[in-house]
């Protein structure tokens, strides 16, 4: 059977911002009753080509129809009053209001002039009705956990009649059964002829719930595909460019490791995580899994200095140490790398360059500057060895990718050259091509002896890096497992549900 005509179509998107060409002549068409999948690398163009779409940027050439009449949208709100709705993965709701306040704000049904509030709660749960939620719609939206309130933007972008609706990321704060809820609206959507442009970098997601995908590199169109006719393996080497090579474990080769570097004993923080002994040796890297709110972050900050603990002993080299600070755990080489890279890493406002430096110069406090000459050479250096895209060390770090922007983080702690880094879920919505490299990086750190203590919601990514696996469950660490080949993601995941009494 022949293809239904696009209900939207995309041609010869260009699109250049001072010094990159963020598209180049990209093409992109959506079917009705469709999920069409938007596949790439951070940086690959496709935050740009959405935000051309729905008119947050001009296109510099190229057109865009819409049921096949040419269309040039001056704002998001022209966008979507002609049936496009984007839901982005942080989600921009006002958390103060109600439910149906943040459903239907600025579009509230009214009587005599005022708002009419039984009217606006009724459309409010009827709208939730279609994503399979029934909530108090006059509750705050705080009261509500982030997936709920994912939700409740969908449901507000489905408000508007929408033809065409765009997910960004929309299940990044998800857990499995909400994505399996979120995955049935969505079919629902497409039986009701809705187009849906789906943007995730879970790959089993796009072959659970696509029907197309288009994929970009480097602000180009690679292809559009059907799901069912393009293996993994095909679209992960189509959006890198290249073969992606197997990286094998660290522990393929056993390895002894003799030489503690840091070492927790009984070490606790009240209300935060219990005691816990803990000890990473040098060279070696111990992957921390657990479920969310296991205790993995507050270990992490405990050795960062950036808690206090309220009991038990840290030594470093031997030697017992008082981390009041993080300044006094750089003191000690040992460097952190949050998983919230925007609200506890990167100042967004500062250039690449400067937010690499910035570890560097705080360890010499600001009467002592880091000489210009001193700063260019270690940037060009690390901007070279982590492949930093684009490459122009003086641009703002809030123009990069969301790969790229955790590869200037990196840089800044490696500039230290620390003998413990940590890394709390340093490869967490970034792209394939980005996260292979950053566990090369983690590969390579290990084998020069440098520590590594690895967070990451990912046991695979944890079982494929760690010399052995600490495994926390409910604040208290349950278990040390070392990673051998009898270890598997069941076996992590048995340990977690038993508390350890496996």
């Amino acid at each position: 059977m022949d293809a239904p005509a696009p209900v939207l179509r995309m041609s010869g998107i260009g699109k250049q911002f001072p010094g990159v060409r963020a598209l180049d002549r990209v093409d992109l068409r959506l079917l009705p009753g469709e999920v069409h999948a938007l596949m790439g690398e951070n940086g690959a163009g496709k935050s740009t080509l959405i935000k051309v779409l729905t008119g947050v940027h001009p296109a510099d050439e190229g057109a865009v129809e819409l049921d096949g009449r040419p269309v040039a949208f001056a704002s998001p709100l022209e966008a979507r009053q002609a049936g496009i709705s984007t839901v982005y993965q942080e989600v921009n709701l006002c958390t103060n209001l109600s439910v149906a306040e943040n459903i239907l704000i600025g579009r509230e049904p009214r009587r005599f002039g005022r708002i009419d509030w039984k009217r606006m709660r009724a459309r409010a749960r009827e709208l939730l009705a279609r994503m399979e939620l029934d909530l108090d719609v006059s509750a705050p939206l705080s009261s509500y956990s982030l997936a709920i309130q994912q939700m409740v933007a969908i449901a507000r972008a489905l408000d508007v009649e929408a033809r065409v609706l765009i997910l960004d990321e929309p299940t990044s704060s998800l857990d499995a059964d909400e994505v399996g809820q979120l995955f049935r609206v969505m079919r629902r959507l497409k039986e009701e002829g809705i187009a849906i442009l789906f943007v995730t970098h879970f790959l089993d997601q796009v072959y659970e719930i696509s029907d197309r995908m288009t994929i970009l590199r480097n602000g180009r169109l690679v292809g559009e595909y059907l799901t069912r006719e393009l293996s993994q393996v095909e679209l992960v080497a189509k959006m890198i460019g290249q073969e992606l090579e197997a990286l094998d474990k660290l522990h393929g080769e056993a390895r002894a490791f003799t030489r503690p570097l840091v070492e927790a004993r009984e070490l606790s923080r009240s209300g935060a995580i219990e005691p816990f002994s803990l000890t990473i040796h040098e060279g070696q890297v111990v992957g921390l899994a657990g479920l969310l709110g296991s205790g993995r972050t507050e270990v992490a900050r405990l050795l960062f200095g950036a808690d206090h603990p309220s009991g038990g002993q840290l030594a470093v080299r031997g030697e017992p140490v008082t981390l009041r600070t993080p300044r006094a755990a750089m003191n000690h080489k040992i460097a952190f790398c949050s998983e919230n890279r925007k609200t506890d890493g990167l100042i967004e406002d500062l250039t690449v360059r400067e937010n690499i430096v910035l570890a560097l110069q705080a360890t010499r406090g600001w009467t002592r500057p880091v000489p210009r000459e001193q700063q260019d050479q270690l940037v060009a250096k690390y901007v070279k060895a982590l492949r930093i895209n684009p490459p122009n060390p003086e641009i703002p770090v809030r123009n990069l990718s969301g790969g790229n922007q955790q590869k200037v983080l990196l840089a800044r702690w490696l500039i230290l050259e620390p003998r413990l880094l940590i890394l709390d879920e340093p490869t967490r919505g970034i792209d394939v091509g980005a996260k292979t490299e950053i566990q090369r990086l983690v590969a390579e750190l290990s084998d020069g002896g440098v520590a590594v203590l690895f967070i990451s919601a990912e046991l695979e990514e944890v079982l494929r890096l760690s010399h052995k696996v600490a495994v926390l469950r409910d604040r208290r660490l349950i278990a040390e497992l070392p990673n051998d080949d009898e270890l598997t993601k069941e076996v992590i995941m048995e340990t977690i549900a038993s508390g350890g009494r496996t």
